[in-house]
This record gives structure tokens, C-alpha cells and sequence, in this order.
């Protein structure tokens, strides 16, 4: 009897431990207007194994929870993939957002990537895109893959201000 109390002793303790290293990360400044920006976070991490999200549309922000830091990370990475950016509140869990663009100049840039679920969506993309100096127009539409941005302007900064608005996105091919 005294070994079976001693094992379950060690189970729970050892089933603590387990529990312990689970990770919470919540991102900030996400770009969620509407039900299916929300949907769309759950879309984009449903293939990362052991990852939850909880997505607070009013509040833009995304709780995410996974077994451990690398599992964490990987449900970040799918965000970004999906077209969300924000904020970490984790600095060891990173939201980078690799555009592809390169420095300097362009006058013309096919941007992938960048979620656009509905009109709100393209309104925040364009309203991005308006602050960034010598951008003239762009093409970005409700459920489009792709649009152009124009004028004569840095992609850096663009891409920039997209993240800024809790879009993630990057150079099409």
C-alpha cells in the first residue's frame, strides 16, 4: 500500500511538471475586425499540434497556449503566415514578419500574404499603406491573394506599416 500511495506521490508530481511547462504568449496590436479575422486565426494555427488560440476581437489581441516555447513559436510563425502581426508579450516567443523587400525605392509592389477577409480588412490595409510617404494607390481587394501598391515609396516601410496595423504579409512572386 505504502508503494502505491509513494508511486501515485510521484505520478502527480511528476504530472505537475508536465502542466508547468506549458506556454502562454499573448500577442498585441493584432488586426482582428470582424467574426472571420477571429475565425482566421484558428485556421491558421489548427496544423500546430498541441497549440490553442483565444482571440479577444475588441481588444486585438491573441492568447495562444501550446505544450512548450518551440510549439509556441510554431503557432506565432503560422499567425504571421496566415497575414497577422502583433506584438509579443513573450520576448523570448518572436513575430517576425519576413517581407522579402528590399531597401530602397520601388514604384510598383505585388504584395502575398495578407489577410483580407472583408472590407474592414482592405480598409486597414489602406489606411496602412496611406501613412507611408509617396505610396499613390493600391489594388487590395476583400479575399484577394495578391494586390499592387503604387507611388514612389520605400517596401520596407510599407511592409512596416502594415505590420503596424496587425497585418503580416511579403513580396509576391
Amino acid at each position: 500500500m505504502k508503494k502505491l500511495l509513494a508511486l501515485s506521490a510521484i505520478l502527480l508530481a511528476l504530472g505537475g511538471l508536465a502542466q508547468a511547462a506549458e506556454v502562454s504568449v499573448k500577442l498585441s496590436n493584432v488586426h482582428l475586425c470582424c467574426a472571420s479575422c477571429v475565425k482566421g486565426v484558428d485556421k491558421a494555427i489548427s496544423n500546430v499540434t498541441g497549440a490553442t488560440a483565444q482571440s479577444d476581437k475588441d481588444a486585438g489581441t491573441v492568447a495562444l497556449n501550446a505544450p512548450d516555447k518551440a510549439t509556441a513559436q510554431k503557432a506565432v510563425d503560422a499567425l504571421v503566415a496566415g497575414g497577422y502581426f502583433g506584438k509579443s508579450s513573450d520576448p523570448s516567443i518572436k513575430v517576425k514578419a519576413p517581407s522579402g523587400a528590399k531597401k530602397g525605392k520601388v514604384q510598383s509592389l505585388k504584395v502575398a500574404g495578407v489577410h483580407l477577409c472583408c472590407a474592414k480588412c482592405v480598409t486597414g490595409v489602406t489606411d496602412a499603406l496611406n501613412k507611408v510617404e509617396g505610396v499613390k494607390a493600391n489594388t487590395a481587394t476583400k479575399g484577394a491573394e495578391t494586390f499592387e501598391v503604387t507611388g514612389d515609396f520605400s517596401a520596407e516601410d510599407a511592409f512596416t506599416a502594415l505590420n503596424n496595423a496587425g497585418l503580416a504579409g511579403k513580396v509576391a512572386k
